[in-house]
């Protein structure tokens, strides 16, 4: 009689860093970022993207809601998102949107650099906060360089508890500034919110940079 076969167990998809918890429950954070527009998330900041049509990244795109509002507005869009179930809720919400979808992480963007091009537009929506302080160091270099010279770059920061199985730190607009500043690039506004998504305990602020 041959011997019973050993079936190795199942391993789960092995997680980026800063992105635990997201996948889990990737169901219903869908339906929370998609009911929120993108006026009411990015209203502080639109009149400083370019109006007319250019190369445009969300880097930690989620399901997708911005990266359609900037593809609509005739951005050529890229949209990087490394948790692959809201990936694959931006791909289905958003599939008639001209959106070019990537599955890369920071803090080092290894397949994003190796494609060699420039932005108008990086966008950093409720994502820097999941690095540490080393990360952070490393990451902003590789973000910064991204940038095309006239380039805007809005990170969008939250603050408040973090909620169970995330993985976030409080990061201040004034730390991300001197990074972002140690990298060449000028802060052309800040600014705070409260009330984002319906959390009454989280608030939001906002740093936009240019490279000159």
């Amino acid at each position: 009689m041959p011997p019973a076969l050993t079936v190795p167990p199942i391993e789960p998809p092995r997680r980026v860093s800063g992105t635990e918890g997201y996948g889990e429950t990737a169901d219903a954070l869908v339906r929370s970022y998609e009911s929120v527009s993108f006026a009411e998330v990015n209203g502080d900041v639109v009149h400083l993207l370019p109006t007319t049509p250019g190369r445009v990244i969300d880097i930690g795109a989620g399901t997708g809601r911005d990266a359609a509002a900037l593809a609509a507005m005739g951005h050529t869009v890229t949209a990087v998102e490394p948790t692959p179930e809201l990936r694959a809720h931006g791909q289905r919400l958003h599939g008639a949107s001209a959106i070019t979808w990537i599955d890369d992480s920071l803090p080092d963007l290894d397949v994003l650099h190796a494609l060699g091009l420039h932005y108008d537009v990086v966008m950093l929506t409720a994502v820097w906060m999941h690095l540490d302080l080393e990360q952070r160091g490393r990451a902003m270099p590789r973000v910064a360089g991204l940038l095309a010279p006239g380039g805007v770059m809005p990170i969008r920061l939250r603050h408040g508890p973090v909620p169970e199985g995330r993985r976030m730190f409080d990061v201040s607009i004034e730390e991300t500034a001197a990074l972002a500043e140690a990298c060449g690039l000028s802060t052309i506004h800040r600014g705070r919110r409260a009330g984002l998504f319906g959390v009454p305990d989280v608030h939001w602020s906002v740093v936009v940079f240019r490279r000159d």
